[in-house]
């Protein structure tokens, strides 16, 4: 398997519901589904938090959720932390069929350092690839642009085999100019005050 893909063992939850999950929580289990597919119902699984969790940090993208009778490969459609973003509460997957081009939301990520402000009108950008092909992120060059150039999504730069699933002349990001604050002038020093008269004798 490419680095891009893993097998995590998984079990079907049998019981649903707040006290069950806050259990198998305790127990270092992951929650999550598979998101129904048109004319079924979704699976709730549970497994191993902490394998998925390192296999998130090594930029794994395709799971194979082995079930004992049957595998389903599946990509992560989402993924719900707690207020605190400490635990994860819920993994919501979407079954995928490996080989076959999906479309899938990522990150967009600017390099560089335009001659101006960088206004961000995307911040993610759907493309459209196989699934262990997915990429953690995608590049827009914005070194020495000048204020005025609008950045479209054609002028992202995409990994070999990834291709946008947009129009290529949605905007971006548009480089404004830099506004410069004036400083504000020294106040005029104020007049000295005038001395209090001595008490007046009885």
């Amino acid at each position: 398997m490419s680095v891009k893909d893993t097998k995590i063992a998984c079990e079907r939850r049998t019981e649903v519901g707040s006290r069950s999950a806050r259990r198998l929580r305790y127990e270092g289990r992951a929650i999550g589904c598979i998101q129904a597919a048109e004319g079924t119902s979704h699976t709730d699984i549970h497994f191993d938090a902490k394998e998925f969790e390192t296999a998130r940090r090594h930029h794994v993208h395709l799971f194979d959720l082995d079930m004992g009778s049957s595998v389903q490969s599946a990509v992560v459609n989402a993924l719900q932390w707690d207020a605190l973003g400490d635990t994860l509460l819920h993994v919501e997957f979407r079954a995928v069929e490996r080989g076959v081009a999906i479309d899938s939301k990522v990150e967009i990520r600017f390099q560089g350092t335009a001659a101006g402000i960088v206004q961000h009108i995307l911040d993610e950008v759907m493309i459209r690839c196989i699934p262990g092909a997915i990429p953690d992120f995608v590049l827009a060059r914005v070194e020495g642009l000048e204020e005025g150039v609008h950045i479209r999504a054609k002028d992202l730069i995409l990994p070999e085999g990834v291709a946008l699933a947009i129009p290529p002349e949605t905007e971006i990001a548009v480089i404004s100019g830099v506004t410069i604050e004036p400083e504000p002038e020294p106040a005029e020093d104020a007049a000295p005050a005038a001395p209090t008269p001595p008490p007046k004798a009885n």
